[in-house]
């Protein structure tokens, strides 16, 4: 049934995660998420990298510098909460779309239909 994604929110907090099928709502909300996890990685890694420059730099350049990082990091975290926020909306979008639980999908596949019936 190709590619599967996992999700969490399947009703109980006792139930496993049910298996969606990678269709392109799901697709694009673990694309979403994976946009979320890199974007909050790199706006961590921002300032400690950032920390040498200042060391060395002059008064005028280190104000201009810190300036420049507050600016990229209220972008990353303003990107990082837009792709949190899409996931879980793309990922509500699958559901009631129908992109299926694929334990379902396979069991239903396993029901035999009369050829009758599918006229």
């Amino acid at each position: 049934m190709g590619q599967q994604t996992a999700h969490s929110h399947s009703g109980s907090p006792s139930a496993p995660p049910l298996q969606h099928s990678r269709g392109p709502w799901t697709s694009a909300s673990a694309t979403a998420a994976e946009l979320h996890t890199s974007t909050a990685n790199g706006r961590n890694v921002l300032r400690p990298v950032h920390a040498p420059l200042t060391a060395w730099a002059g008064l005028t350049t280190s104000a201009a510098l810190l300036t420049l990082l507050t600016s990229w990091e209220e972008r990353l975290a303003a990107i990082r909460d837009e792709c949190d926020h899409l996931s879980g909306a793309l990922r509500q979008v699958a559901t009631h779309l129908g992109e299926i639980d694929t334990t379902t999908g396979t069991s239903l596949k396993a029901v035999p239909v009369p050829i009758a019936a599918t006229r």
